[in-house]
C-alpha cells in the first residue's frame, strides 16, 4: 500500500508545451526572466504575462530557505519540473511515499480568456502528464485539467485524463465569473461521477480581476485573500447548495488550505441547515464526500474530534516554497504522538486513497 503524497506539484518547463499539437504552435507559451534573480520566470501567453510563475531556485537557494524558515523545501529543478521522472521516483522512495497526486502550477492563475488558448494549453498538459504517468509506472497520478471555456472540449480532456492516470478533476474555487456552485459546472460534476474521478478544489484563483485586486503592497498577506479564502467559501458554497445531492456518488478535496478552518465553516453550515430545514448527518464530511488537506501546524487532535478521522489527508506541497511546502510533511506526521495509529493510517493512506479512488 504505501503513504500518499495527497498534494505534490510539478513546475512546467518548455518540455510542457512541446505537446501542443502542430496545428496549436501559435498558443506556445514563452518565458520571461525580468529580474534574473534566479528565482522565477513569468510565462507570456497571448501576449500578456499569465499563469502563475515558474519556480526556478537553485538547490543552494533551496536549502538556505529551508534552514531559515524551519521546513525542509530543498528539491532538484529536475524533479520539480519532471524532466527527471525516475529522479522523483527516487526522490519519492527516499521520503517513504508510494505515490504522489499531481497538481499543476501555472493553472492556479488564470492564464487566458480565450477558449482555443485554453484548449490548447490545457490539452497539451494533459498530454504531457499522461506521459509522465507511464514513465512513473502509476506512482504518479495527477489532475485533468480542463478547458472549461469550452464545455465540449472539457468533456473530452477528461474521458482522456481518465483513460491516462489522472485521479481528479482540479478546479479553482473562482472559474472566471463564476463560483463552482453555478449550474455551468454540472456536466463536469455528471461526468466525474460517472467516471469516478473526484473534483479537487486547489488553493488558486481563476479571476484575473481579483488576482489584479489583492495584489496589495503587503505582498505576503494577498495570497491569503487571492487563494486560500475562496477556497474555505467554496466549500460553504458546495455544501448548502443542491450539488451533493445531485451528484450523490461525487467525491470533494480542498487541497492546501490547510484544515484548521473547518470545525468553524461546519459549525457555520449546520446553522444554516436548520434555517433551510435540512438535517444535519451525524458524520457530516463521510455523508457529504468531503475531504480536506492538513498540515502538521494544524490542531489536528481537535479537528479530528470535530469533522471524524475520514476526511483528512495531508501533502507535502513539493516543488513549491510557500507556507503550506514541507517535502518532509509525511515523515514528521508520522513520529506524532497525539493520534491514534489507525488515525494516522487513515491520513497518511487510507482516505487519499478513497478520495482519489487509488
Amino acid at each position: 500500500m504505501g503513504w500518499v503524497d495527497a498534494d505534490a506539484h510539478v513546475v512546467e518547463s518548455p518540455l510542457t508545451w512541446d505537446y501542443l499539437l502542430p496545428s496549436e504552435q501559435k498558443f506556445r507559451p514563452q518565458l520571461l526572466e525580468p529580474e534574473k534573480d534566479g528565482q522565477r520566470a513569468y510565462w507570456v501567453i497571448d501576449g500578456k504575462v499569465r499563469g502563475l510563475f515558474r519556480f526556478t531556485f537553485s538547490k543552494d537557494d533551496l536549502v538556505k530557505k529551508s534552514k531559515n524558515i524551519g521546513r525542509e523545501m530543498t528539491t532538484d529543478m529536475a524533479t520539480r519540473d519532471l524532466a527527471d521522472v525516475a529522479g522523483r521516483i527516487k526522490h519519492m522512495d527516499e521520503l517513504g511515499i508510494a505515490v504522489q497526486v499531481i497538481y499543476p502550477s501555472i493553472f492556479l492563475d488564470p492564464c487566458t480568456d480565450r477558449p482555443d488558448t485554453d484548449v490548447a494549453l490545457c490539452g497539451a498538459y494533459n498530454r504531457w502528464l499522461a506521459d509522465v504517468w507511464k514513465q512513473s509506472q502509476g506512482r504518479l497520478r495527477w489532475m485533468a485539467t480542463l478547458p472549461l471555456l469550452s464545455m465540449p472540449d472539457a468533456l473530452d480532456q477528461i474521458r482522456y485524463a481518465k483513460a491516462n492516470g489522472a485521479c481528479a478533476v482540479l478546479m479553482r474555487p473562482v472559474e472566471g465569473n463564476r463560483l463552482l456552485a453555478d449550474t455551468y459546472f454540472y456536466p463536469i460534476y455528471d461526468e466525474a461521477s460517472r467516471l469516478d474521478m473526484g473534483i479537487a478544489i486547489h488553493i488558486a484563483n481563476g479571476n484575473a480581476w481579483l488576482n489584479d485586486l489583492y495584489r496589495h503592497p503587503v505582498g505576503i498577506a494577498a495570497t491569503l485573500h487571492r487563494f486560500r479564502i475562496p477556497t474555505v467559501a467554496a466549500f460553504n458554497d458546495i455544501v448548502l447548495s443542491e450539488i451533493p445531492q445531485l451528484f450523490p456518488k461525487l467525491r470533494w478535496g480542498f487541497i492546501e488550505a490547510s484544515a484548521q478552518w473547518l470545525p468553524w465553516v461546519m459549525l457555520e453550515a449546520k446553522k444554516r441547515f436548520r434555517t433551510l430545514g435540512r438535517e444535519w448527518p451525524d458524520n457530516f464530511m463521510r455523508e457529504y464526500r468531503m475531504f480536506v488537506t492538513c498540515e502538521n501546524s494544524d490542531d489536528l487532535p481537535y479537528i479530528v474530534q470535530q469533522a471524524g478521522e475520514d476526511c483528512l489527508v495531508i501533502g507535502t506541497d513539493y516543488g513549491h516554497t510557500d507556507i503550506s511546502s514541507d517535502v518532509d510533511a509525511i515523515g514528521v506526521f508520522k513520529t506524532r504522538t497525539d493520534l491514534a495509529s489507525e488515525v494516522k493510517r487513515k491520513i497518511l493512506s487510507d482516505n487519499a486513497r478513497a478520495l482519489y479512488s487509488l
